[in-house]
Parts: structure tokens; sequence; C-alpha cells
């Protein structure tokens, strides 16, 4: 049982399959290091979790009412590009989305709620660099899989204190969701500590680390899914995560303007 759908049809920047009834598979393959762009995101990346979405529920529909309760699990699977073993994400498109000032409200926060309540597990399969809102899209699925980096670097940082970008509240509000040790909070947010996979393991932002190449970190976050697939069969899996992160499901929803050194200097000018 293998289905594939290119997204958007015109201009593919992702591809789902559906390898068998429980599982599906997002592939990103924007360019050379799958920047979270405003076309990225709303035209193919949020398609595609409608797809998933109403497939898994049209299965669970079937399986609850004829009783077979296995084909009712499911799970999703978020790699990079799987013919390169270097990137997952590296981040948002800073220089453009910055020129779009709604991108936070209407694109990359909705992105993000979206996955916190996602009715089945998420796994974010990092084969490779994984920088900024790549990291926030990561740590807002439920696990995370990343290689080990021994045949090939590879990073997670929160880099916007080293290039002068303020953090909107929904990166807050994630943190604080998914790390729960204020330390940590500092290391990431304020040191923007380039994390090798092994740190990022011991310090909880990683699930598993998996020596080797993309297949051998797709098979992994495959034998994740399905341990917990099962859990999505009775329909609660997103109705407990929308309970479980309500305070940062509320702070991502907030609309407010984000203040960049130069206004805030501006301000501590005129103050002092």
């Amino acid at each position: 049982m293998i289905t594939s759908v290119s997204l958007p049809s015109g201009n593919p920047l992702v591809t789902l399959t559906h390898p068998k009834q429980s599982l599906w598979i997002i592939e990103l393959h924007h360019g050379k290091d799958n920047r979270l762009t405003q076309e990225l995101i709303n035209k193919a990346f949020m398609p595609a979790l409608d797809h998933v979405e109403r497939e898994w529920r049209e299965q669970q529909r079937s399986a609850l009412r004829n009783k077979k309760r296995d084909e009712a699990n499911g799970a999703l699977i978020i790699v990079g590009k799987r013919d390169q073993d270097k990137f997952f994400s590296n981040g948002l498109d800073f220089e453009n989305s910055t020129k779009d000032p709604n991108f936070f409200q209407l694109t990359f926060n909705p992105m993000l709620t979206r996955l916190l309540t996602f009715p089945i597990p998420t796994i974010a399969a990092i084969n490779g660099h994984c920088y900024a809102g790549g990291l926030m899209l990561s740590l807002a699925c439920d696990y995370r899989v990343m290689t080990d980096g021994s045949l090939r670097n590879a990073w997670l940082c929160m880099n916007e204190v080293h290039f002068g970008a303020p953090w909107p509240l929904s990166f807050t509000a994630i943190l604080m969701a998914k790390i729960g040790d204020h330390r940590l909070h500092r290391k990431i947010a304020l040191e923007g500590h380039r994390y090798t996979a092994p740190e990022a393991l011991a310090d909880g932002l990683l699930d598993y680390i998996v020596k080797g190449n993309t297949a051998d970190i797709l098979a992994k976050a495959e034998e994740v899914a399905d341990r917990v697939s099962g859990n999505a069969a009775s329909g609660v899996w997103g109705l407990i995560k929308s309970n479980l992160y309500r305070d940062a499901l509320r702070t991502i929803q907030k609309d407010i303007r984000l203040v960049n050194p130069l206004i805030d200097d501006a301000a501590a000018r005129s103050r002092l």
C-alpha cells in the first residue's frame, strides 16, 4: 500500500506518502535546506496535514464502525529530503518572512498549533541540520529521532540571538511547553547553543539518535510510529494534547507586534 501526493502540484515542495495503513510520511524538499517559507507552509505542508488527517479520520470511522480497532491506528513522520543527509530544515527564509507582517500570525503559528494538536502521533525524523524555525517545527512534534552526527555533522540550534532576530511568542511557548528546565531555556534561547545530537539527547530535546543515513533514521522513526500508533485509535490523542498544551496554545494565539533591536534601542535612548 504505497500512495504518493506532491504539493503544490505545479511546483512540489513536499511529497506525502502512505506506505502502510497506519503510517504517513511527509518529506520536505524545498531547495537545498528546506527553508520554511510562506509558500512551503501554506501551499504544501498544511495541505499535506489536511490530507493525512482526512485519510486517517476516514479509516478510523470505518474501523470503529466495523469493530476493527487496529485499522484505526495512525502516525505521521516528517523528514527532510531523503536523497541527502545534510538538512532537516535550516529554519525560516528570514529576509523574506520579515517582509510579511502577518507571517507568524497567519502562517507559522497556525502550523505550530496544528502540529501541537494533531490527532495522531507525529515524529520528526531529523536527518541533518535543524536550525531555528526548523527546530521549532520538530519540537512541536510528539517525538524526535535524529542522526547521531557520527557520519556527517548535524547540529540543532536556535541561533536568533547571534544574528539579531527577536523571538515571537510562539517560539517561547513551544520551548516552555516542551523543555521544562529554566537553565536549558537560557542555554537554548539566550546562548544559542549549537547542539550535537548526543548533547541534545542528554538535554531532552531528542528522544532517539541513530547512526546511519536518512533511511536508518526513517527506520527508527517508523519503529516509534508502530509502537505508538495504536494510541490514536480511540480519537483522543489530539484532544489530550489540546489540554496538555493549553497554555502554549493560548500564548501562540496572542497577536502582538514584534519589537526589533532598533525599535528597542530607540525607546531606550528616549528613556535614558
